[in-house]
């Protein structure tokens, strides 16, 4: 296998998991306000409210404007739900109890989030064979930040551009240009890593980047997509597989 001079990697469902499985997420913690939102049952809630967000999360300008306040687009998600909800005639919770549930998730994925194995190895790994290394995150600065701390990864990349720190983000031509530049290399020498097939793979490879696809679900690429990335793997514990040891050469 042929490794470039740099990769980027992504963070969120790349190195680590974050928003995952969010139907089952919102299961949870629907069913631990199950008597305050009686007569609503924790299934149809959930359902309710992953639909809802499904929609909202889909429309690319609402996305780039409220993945920085993540915490106020659950409140809205939520509120949403019920509004869809109470078209069947019963009456919609308190605005207060809506928010608390929305506030509960934003704690209980906080709670959930842990790094993918081998995310650290993998790293470190290309970090040893002389790679240069970029992790660039979409998000609000302190959030993300502070999984970057948690997780221990910010000493292992040679830049670290998060969207809230930056004023740009991915799909954004500048994002992945301003990481190259910082890395010291071209387009063609480098591989971009993430879970996103507009912003990890389409964006970059406009620019010449091999772009890797992170399908941690393993669905492939969706039906009618005609978005192409040059690999795909479940997980980056599969990127190092058949590197072989420049350290040796």
């Amino acid at each position: 296998m042929l490794l470039p001079r740099a990769i980027l990697f992504d963070l969120d469902e790349t190195l680590i998991s974050a928003y995952g499985r969010p139907e089952a997420a919102w299961l949870a913690v629907t069913a631990e306000f199950s008597e305050a939102l009686a007569p609503w049952s924790p299934a149809e809630i959930a359902a309710a409210v992953g639909a809802f967000a499904r929609d909202f999360w889909a429309d690319a300008e609402r996305h780039r404007i409220w993945r920085q306040r993540i915490g106020e687009a659950r409140r809205m998600i939520v509120a949403g739900a019920f509004d869809t909800l109470a078209a069947g005639g019963r009456p919609v919770p308190s605005p207060d109890l809506l928010h608390r549930l929305a506030d509960r998730f934003t704690a209980y994925r906080d709670e959930q989030m842990h790094l993918f194995p081998d995310a650290h190895a993998v790293v470190d790994g290309f970090r040893a064979l002389g790679i240069r290394l970029a992790l660039v995150t979409n998000g609000a600065a302190e959030a993300q930040r502070a999984k970057i701390v948690r997780f221990d990864l910010a000493h292992r990349f040679d830049h670290i551009q998060i969207e809230g720190e930056h004023g740009f983000g991915k799909p954004e031509e500048r994002a992945y240009r301003h990481a190259l530049q910082a890395l010291g290399v071209d387009p063609a020498e480098a591989w971009m890593v993430g879970d996103n097939l507009e912003w990890e793979v389409a964006a970059p490879q406009r620019l010449g980047i091999h772009a890797i696809w992170v399908d941690g679900i393993g669905d492939g690429v969706p039906s009618g997509s005609t978005i192409r990335p040059d690999r795909i793997i479940r997980a980056v514990a599969e990127l190092l597989t058949g590197a072989p040891d420049r350290t040796a050469a």
